[in-house]
């Protein structure tokens, strides 16, 4: 029998869609309990080891104990690692690199723009920019995003970043005139990285161990440095590590009655609640509401429309790759940062263009980052480039130029990924994680037009840096079609109509009184670029009007 505590609210999940929610609760003076499955990592944990932290499984399970399957492109069924954020207090805004874009207006509005597109299953939100905009700018405030406001012109007027941009690669020196020269506008890119002191936090010393790193500096405005520390200091937050969600229970008038889980210690727990808060991810938020079936809900709870699981959405994500000769780049742009692990640069001319040559006009955004100092991740790329051929002294040798006498560019492409039937989540119908459930399986297909948009978007990528001068020895493609580890949208998407919408506006479940769900799974398309800060905001937007419905008895 599953031992019983109650409070105000529970959310299960503690990463971007889950801390805002705690945050903003907890200062309202709600009691607020945080479900995470993984552990609880401080600051003395994080290193630059990467064996231990991107080899194993700090931040991603081990498919042994809590796989997800995959089936891509109707081949058959694997367990795999994709599918997984970051399982940690935090989530993964731990280990993210911190690059965080807004939406565009357009965004808000795609099946008015674009109407039926063949099989996409796009509909328009029913909220706007505008009623997303104010909580961008909380985030931004709270967190302490870098940038330079008015510098992109391709989104809306916004206020001014709380600090500056981090400081760019040399490389941007000639990177901006080729860029511009083909006609695009580079800017600085936004992220939650401080680039000065901030809130008691010191800022970047540009160590370059951003990407799949926990920042042992601080400086990384994850949740874990921001948002949690602050919901835990009103004495209204709990958070409780490696808890894992089983099923969200509801009494006989559809209303959430509580959380059971699974405490660190293996023991069955249920803790009733006012409002429950899901926020695991749009792969395992989806997974928990069709764990959650009963009399009532058959196909999985508020899954009345069906629609729980469907429309999942990664990113669609691509890679041009330039290699620079370093000496001559020292002899053009000098010595000075040369090694900085940071370009810092992103263009959005292709967001929404009709005279790019997309076969679907809207696109997304290019990234250009440098070279980063991980060792044993150069190591796989340079073998893995040349088919797994490239070993031993002819691979040392390579390793050593990677180092010492070559410099590497890329840009990376986030593009919009088309909803569609080809790409959902189920229970998996054989295979069980540690606890005994029904893993999640990751139906994994591009609708169509995701393919074409992304070879497009790679190739213009490539021309910008085929246009740098000096000129590159080489550069390469490298489109892997989509990113399921950072980037998930969908599965339980929002609307005003419960048909074709498994959440209202303000993303309480239509069928079930006092369930919200706040992680990507509301979002009824992806957008052209990463979704992280999004979710932030939604989060907050969210809380707030949870808040405001305490503050009316209504709950």
């Amino acid at each position: 029998m599953a031992i019983r505590d109650e409070t105000d609210v529970v959310v299960i999940g503690s990463g971007a869609g889950g801390a805002p929610a705690a945050f903003h609760l907890s200062r309202a003076g709600a009691r607020v309990v945080v479900l995470e499955r993984g552990n609880y990592y401080t600051i003395r944990d994080f290193t630059h080891d990467e064996v231990g932290v991107c080899l194993r499984d700090m931040f991603v399970p081990h498919p042994a104990r809590h796989p997800h399957t995959i089936v891509k492109d109707g081949e058959r069924r694997e367990r795999t690692r994709e599918g997984w954020i970051g399982v940690c207090v935090g989530g993964g805004t731990v280990h993210m690199s911190g690059y965080v874009y807004r939406l565009h207006p357009e965004d808000f509005r795609m099946r008015t723009l674009f109407g039926a597109v063949p099989d996409a299953q796009l509909a328009d939100w029913p909220i706007c920019y505008a009623d997303l905009a104010p909580w961008y700018d909380r985030v931004d405030t709270l967190m302490g995003t870098t940038g330079r406001a008015g510098a992109n012109p391709f989104e809306p007027p916004r206020r001014p970043y709380p600090l500056p941009p981090l400081l760019p690669h040399p490389v941007v020196k000639v990177l901006d005139p080729a860029a511009r020269g083909l006609g695009f506008h580079p800017y600085p890119t936004p992220r939650l990285v401080l680039s000065r002191p901030y809130g008691g936090r010191p800022g970047c010393t540009y160590c370059g161990f951003c990407v799949e790193f926990g920042c042992e500096n601080g400086s990384k405005s994850s949740v874990l440095a921001t948002l949690l520390p602050e919901a835990e200091a009103t004495g209204h937050c709990l958070i409780r590590s490696r808890a894992q969600a089983r099923r969200i229970l509801v009494d006989d008038e559809a209303r959430v009655r509580g959380v059971e889980y699974v405490d660190a210690r293996g023991t069955v727990r249920f803790i009733g609640a006012r409002v429950v808060i899901l926020a695991a991810s749009a792969v395992e938020s989806a997974r928990i509401l069709l764990l959650s079936a009963n009399s009532r809900f058959p196909r999985g709870l508020a899954n009345g429309s069906g629609l729980v699981g469907k429309n999942l959405m990664f990113s669609t994500f691509g890679k041009a790759t330039a290699i620079f000769d370093r000496k001559e780049m020292i002899a053009a742009l000098g010595r000075e940062r040369m090694d900085f692990p940071f370009v810092q640069r992103s263009i959005q001319d292709d967001y929404l263009n009709d005279k790019a040559g997309f076969p679907f006009p809207k696109g997304g955004t290019y990234n250009f980052l440098g070279q980063l100092p991980y060792p044993i991740s150069a190591t796989l790329r340079l073998s893995m480039d040349e088919g797994w051929r490239l070993f031993g002294a002819p691979l040392r040798e390579a390793v050593r130029r990677y180092f010492h006498d070559e410099l590497w560019v890329e840009a990376e492409t986030f593009g919009e990924f088309l909803p569609w039937e080809g790409c959902r989540v189920e229970l998996d119908p054989e295979v069980k994680d540690e606890f005994d459930l029904p893993v999640a399986c990751i139906h994994l297909k591009h609708h169509p037009l995701d393919v074409e948009v992304n070879k497009r978007m790679v190739r213009r990528a490539m021309d910008i840096l085929e246009a740098v001068n000096p000129r590159a020895k080489k550069v390469t493609p490298w489109s892997w079609g989509q990113t399921t580890f950072h980037v998930q949208q969908g599965t339980i998407r929002f609307g005003t109509d419960p048909a074709s919408s498994v959440l209202g506006p303000d993303c309480q479940a239509h069928e079930v009184k006092n369930l919200y769900v706040t992680d990507g799974s509301f979002m009824p398309t992806s957008g052209g670029v990463p979704s992280t800060l999004t979710i932030l905001a939604n989060s907050l937007r969210v809380a707030n009007t949870i808040a405001e419905r305490f503050q009316r008895h209504e709950i």
